[in-house]
C-alpha cells in the first residue's frame, strides 16, 4: 500500500500572528499589509483560536463609508453592516474559526479549503491552540516532489504490492508527475485498483495505465485436421448395427 501521506504539520508555516480580540481596525489593517496575508486568526488569551478576520470582513467599512444602504440591503445583508460600524477584531472576525488539525491528511485539507472556498486555515492541536497556518501554496509542495522519488514509491509500494509475480516486467516512468505504466500482469481485475492507489501517491499529476493480461496461447496441435462427425460426407459411414453402406 502506498506510504503514510503528508500531514499538513509537514508543510504548514509555523512562525504565525494573530490578533487578539481588542486588536484595532487600523491595527489590523496595518498587520496585514506589513506581513503580506489576506487573512488573520484571532486568539484568546491561552492562545486558542476563537476566530477569524480577512479582507472581507474589512471590506464593509469602505463599502457603506459614504452613504446609508437602502432598504433591501439593510435585509439582506445585516452581517456586513454590523461589521461596516465595528472596531475591533472581536466584533470584525468570524466565529466560531474553521480551522484544521496538525495531523489532518492535505487531501482532507485541500477538500476543506475548496469546499468554504478559503485561502488557508489555521492549524491547531487538540485542545485548539494555535500551532500554525497552512494555505493553498504549502498544499501544492507536493508537486515539487521529484520524478524518480515518485516512481520508487509506485514500484515500492504498489507494483511490488499487487504484482509480486508479474508475467513480465512492470516498467514504471514518472514525467513531470504523470506516472506510466507497462507491462503484462496475471489479474487484469485489480488493474483499475493500481490506478487508484498510484492517484493517490503524492504528487502525482496524472496516471497512464497500459497495464494488460497474459498473451493468448496459441492452440497445441493447429495443424491436425478437424474430425468430421459420424455420417458426414468424406469417408464410408457405418451405420448402428455395424454394417457397411455400399
Amino acid at each position: 500500500m502506498p506510504g503514510t501521506p503528508h500531514t499538513v504539520r509537514d508543510v504548514m508555516t509555523r512562525t504565525v500572528v494573530a490578533l487578539r480580540s481588542d486588536t484595532t481596525f487600523k491595527d489590523i489593517v496595518k498587520a496585514m499589509e506589513r506581513w503580506r496575508v489576506s487573512a488573520l486568526p484571532v486568539v484568546d488569551g491561552e492562545h486558542r483560536v476563537v476566530g477569524v478576520v480577512s479582507e472581507a470582513d474589512l471590506l464593509p467599512k469602505e463599502e457603506f463609508r459614504d452613504g446609508d444602504p437602502d432598504r433591501y440591503a439593510r435585509l439582506r445583508r445585516l452581517s456586513d453592516l454590523t461589521k461596516a460600524g465595528a472596531r475591533l477584531a472581536e466584533e470584525l472576525m468570524t466565529a466560531p474559526a474553521l480551522t484544521v488539525p496538525a495531523d489532518e491528511t492535505l487531501a482532507r485539507a485541500a477538500r476543506t479549503m475548496a469546499r468554504h472556498r478559503i485561502k488557508r486555515l489555521p492549524v491547531v492541536d487538540a485542545d485548539g491552540v494555535l500551532q500554525g497556518i497552512v494555505s493553498r501554496s504549502d498544499l501544492l509542495k507536493v508537486f515539487l516532489r521529484d520524478d524518480e522519488d515518485i516512481a520508487r514509491e509506485v514500484r515500492r509500494e504498489v507494483v511490488a504490492f499487487l504484482f509480486p509475480d508479474p508475467v513480465e516486467p512492470i516498467r514504471v516512468e514518472v514525467r513531470d508527475g504523470v506516472v506510466t505504466m507497462t507491462g503484462r500482469v496475471r489479474d487484469t481485475s485489480i488493474v483499475p485498483v493500481a490506478a487508484r492507489l498510484v492517484r493517490a501517491v503524492e504528487g502525482v499529476v496524472g496516471v497512464d495505465c497500459v497495464l494488460m493480461g497474459a498473451p493468448r496461447m496459441p492452440d497445441l496441435d493447429p495443424d491436425l485436421p478437424a474430425v468430421a462427425p459420424v455420417g458426414e460426407a468424406g469417408g464410408d459411414s457405418t451405420d448402428r448395427s455395424g454394417s457397411r453402406s455400399s
